[in-house]
């Protein structure tokens, strides 16, 4: 399959997305040699359930395809169509609304979607769709193709995408929206981010600070993504079954530039700026320590009580640095916390603002365009839990409670300065195949962000 829509001109066989409660309706309005075939093999009109009525040469007459008009069921039910139906061109038919199309059309392109890097292959062209009507098209193809990048970096195996390669992968990004970058690496890290170079230190492939920056005028917007390559969990070294998704551990960056590539490819009018701290949580001599005490770029110390809580130390000092222009909205994306799956699944993004405007607004556009986010608390009380004894913060609080939101509450500290703070704990990984979603890596979060930005900002 390829990402693309059909031409708008092209032959096409007609695809009525029915749910049961619409089917007596369709069903009446049908010849009576398509309502016998209807009939004959059972259609209901359940989900996934396809009724493929043939013409009298042999070609298809019309299809009959079941899905939900809600997502209590879930969500890119058509998705199935796209690669269950016979090769050729489909026009969906129905009366849906142009809510309901996007999302119908966006799962039918993310449904081709195949990481083919080591292992080609596909079933070519199969099944394609024509843009529905009224939908927009061109930011269907947009959003699509952005999340196509966000998979495929989170699908690469550690040994093919390191630090050097996901700066590789940024800065083409930025080149090819005429972005500016600057990368900053190795012991230069000491002096102005010491909490990166900590964490990266003992890999041989170097730690960096990726800085990319794109559009002249209107409000500030910073995303900050973790970029951990590859997370064994340092000195606290994890046990095989947890280091096995570790190469996923940099979801997070991954999500954000295929967010920053959608604010790009639209022209959204924000002064953009991407920072991603891009590391190797590794074991060697010159790895950081449990009860190292480290001082951060905001000049915080950390007392290291874990070091597999790596995550927060290298997001502290891209915050800071991102603080520092009092942007107008700051936000973290990270796959920080196995507190959050435990809390919400692999399927909901948690998020944590202060700002209600904000929360507000993702949680609207979460719905409306299929991509589940949930808000947790900034719950103060629980500031106590990351202060330790002999330093400013704790990075791994004792007791084993409410960890998404003290680590939250951790990142928080470093994020004073922006108007607006939001922070994402993904799972980023698909660990059953879904409906436009494949077993493997998967954005979350960014097409919420996406669709809130202009009701934020007022663009």
């Amino acid at each position: 399959m390829s990402l693309s829509f059909a031409e708008a001109d092209a032959t096409s066989t007609d695809l009525f997305v029915i749910g049961p409660e619409m089917l007596p309706a369709w069903r009446d309005s049908q010849s009576i040699e398509v309502r016998f075939w209807l009939d004959r093999i059972g259609f209901a009109g359940a989900i996934g359930q396809a009724a493929l009525v043939p013409a009298s040469d042999g070609e298809l007459a019309v299809v009959g395809y079941g899905t939900a008009r809600d997502r209590a069921r879930g969500r890119f039910h058509l998705a199935t169509a796209a690669t269950s139906l016979p090769r050729g061109t489909y026009e969906i038919k129905g009366d849906l609304s142009v809510e309901e199309l996007s999302e119908a059309a966006l799962g039918w392109l993310l449904a081709s979607y195949r990481f083919s890097r080591f292992k080609p292959g596909g079933n070519g062209d199969g099944a394609r769709l024509k843009a529905p009507r009224g939908v927009d098209a061109a930011r269907l193809l947009t959003i699509a193709e952005s999340e196509v990048l966000t998979r495929d970096l989170i699908n690469t195996p550690p040994n093919h995408m390191g630090p050097g390669e996901l700066e590789t992968a940024a800065c083409n990004l930025a080149e090819s929206f005429g972005a500016s970058h600057y990368v900053t690496k190795g012991d230069d890290l000491r002096k102005g981010f010491p909490l990166i170079h900590a964490v990266g230190r003992a890999s041989p492939r170097a730690p960096r600070l990726i800085d990319l920056r794109w559009g002249q005028t209107g409000p500030k917007v910073v995303l900050v993504g973790k970029g951990v390559c590859f997370d064994t969990g340092g000195l606290n070294l994890k046990p095989g079954s947890s280091m096995g998704l570790m190469k996923k551990d940099m979801g997070g960056a991954a999500t954000v530039l295929g967010l920053a590539r959608s604010i790009m490819a639209l022209g959204l009018p924000v002064q953009l700026r991407v920072l991603i701290p891009a590391v190797d949580n590794s074991v060697a001599g010159n790895a950081f320590r449990p009860q190292d005490v480290l001082r951060s770029r905001k000049g915080l110390t950390v007392e290291i009580n874990n070091t597999d809580a790596e995550g927060r130390l290298v997001l502290a000092d891209a915050l800071s640095l991102a603080a520092e222009e009092n942007p107008d909205l700051l936000i973290s994306m990270a796959t920080l916390t196995g507190a959050a799956r435990v809390a919400l699944g692999p399927d909901i993004a948690p998020f944590f603002t202060d700002d209600a405007a904000m929360a507000d607004a993702l949680q609207h556009s979460g719905a409306r365009v299929a991509d589940p986010v949930w808000r947790l608390p900034f719950h103060d009380p629980y500031e106590a839990m990351v202060e330790p004894a002999i330093a400013d913060l704790d990075n791994a609080p004792k007791g084993g409670m409410a960890g998404a939101i003290t680590a939250a509450l951790f990142l928080r500290r470093f994020a004073e300065g922006a108007a607006s703070y939001t922070h994402f704990d993904i799972y980023g990984w698909q660990p059953s195949a879904a409906p436009a979603r494949p077993v493997g890596g998967v954005g979350q979060g960014a097409r919420a962000v996406l669709d809130a930005l202009p009701r934020v900002l007022g663009l």
